[in-house]
């Protein structure tokens, strides 16, 4: 699961919200909330900040961090 989809689900369980509550607060369909919290990778990120957006969060282009193994040198 993504940083997003994870971030999302803990917050919304921290809040004691179902999914279709979350839905209904946030103006999002109940079908999005669920693929979102699923870590699908094609969703619309308008939609992904208006998730963000109920716990004053948003996402902005940046560098994607990449795991580094450990066979590589550092």
């Amino acid at each position: 699961m993504n940083k997003i989809a994870e971030f999302i689900k803990l917050k919304r369980k921290e809040c004691g919200l179902t999914q279709e509550e979350f839905a209904m607060r946030s103006g999002l369909g109940l079908r999005f909330v669920r693929e979102l919290e699923q870590g699908k990778t094609t969703v619309r990120m308008d939609k992904v900040n208006q998730a963000l957006a109920m716990f004053g969060m948003e996402a902005v282009p940046g560098v994607k961090e990449r795991e580094i193994s450990e066979s590589e040198d550092i």
